[in-house]
């Protein structure tokens, strides 16, 4: 080999590198916003030492690359795969479902987050707006809060009647049956955080201009309803923990160890596996004597700030 060929190879060898890294900048940023939120408040080395970071990224990085074998299988053998996340807000649940989505190919794996129903759809069967967003075969679907809104916000806001949230805990097991029966595999997470943490999360996004969009008036509502919360979730539980779509508990006060714990016990569910590929060969660029590439204005071009 040349010195010329090794120039070329420690070259082509660094921008493969500086491509990998690039890629990892999503992810490191997130990491990033963490910490500084972290930082706004004093109280924040009260906190308990979460898991190591190399630890976490080398996990994390493991994880997703299963969950791309996951999403290859559900596309080649046309599952349907819907995902519950539910939990007080500030528990972590999107957290773990950027990490989730974060490798994946959005047109196979998308996020379904309701907003309010409209005068229109309240006045629907109450499941109708939710079946709309559920998976053909070959997708997943994240439910970022799902049906049971109305076991627990409608609930302790005063959003339904009591005749209607009767009604849901004798309608939602037959309605996770015909899912179940359909082909669907069904997943659903309460994400459980402590009185204090979450105290201290709220605290964090009022101090934080970046998150603050994150608290709406009803975020602020629910945090002096504590207790019609807890009541509310021990009640959803005893009403649909039930043996073919059980509830799984995630333990989300240390966000790391709540991203890794979940994603991996998700992929544990699904019975997927390694599918096969064909080597992706590119073919040779064709090129054409006869074109020649036009000049682009100056003025086109977005300035070069950085």
């Amino acid at each position: 080999m040349t010195a010329s060929d090794r120039t070329s190879q420690a070259a082509k060898r660094e921008r493969i590198i500086q491509e990998m890294a690039d890629d990892l900048d999503e992810e490191l940023e997130m990491e990033l916003d963490d910490t500084r939120l972290d930082e706004l408040l004093d109280e924040a080395d009260t906190l308990s030492p979460t898991v190591d970071r190399k630890v976490y990224f080398r996990e994390l990085l493991r994880l997703q690359g299963e969950l791309v074998k996951l999403q290859d299988w559900v596309q080649t053998e046309r599952r349907k795969v819907v995902v519950l996340f539910e939990g007080r807000d500030s528990a972590g649940k999107g957290g773990v479902i950027k990490r989730i989505t974060q490798r994946l190919n959005p047109r196979i794996c998308r996020v379904a987050a309701l907003p309010a129903p409209s005068e229109r759809e309240r006045s629907q069967w109450y499941f109708q707006r939710y079946v709309a967003h559920l998976p053909a075969g070959g997708e997943i679907v994240l439910f970022d809060r799902s049906w049971y809104n109305r076991a627990g916000v409608e609930r302790v806001m005063g959003f339904c009647t009591d005749d209607q949230y009767q009604e849901f805990f004798k309608s939602v097991p037959e309605f996770e049956r015909m899912l179940i029966r359909s082909g669907t595999i069904l997943l659903k997470y309460w994400f459980s955080i402590t009185d204090d943490e979450q105290q201290f999360r709220f605290a964090m996004r009022i101090k934080d201009p970046l998150k603050q969009w994150k608290l709406s008036p009803m975020d602020v509502e629910a945090r002096s309803r504590w207790e019609a919360y807890t009541k509310a979730k021990e009640t959803m539980l005893e009403h649909t923990h039930l043996p073919d779509s059980p509830w799984w508990i995630v333990d989300a006060v240390d966000k790391k160890r709540a991203r890794l714990n979940c994603i991996s016990h998700l992929l544990s569910q699904i019975p997927y596996q390694e599918v096969s590929r064909v080597p992706v060969v590119l073919p040779p660029r064709v090129r054409n004597p006869d074109y020649h590439r036009g000049p682009i204005p100056q003025e086109m071009y977005v300035p070069a700030k950085y």
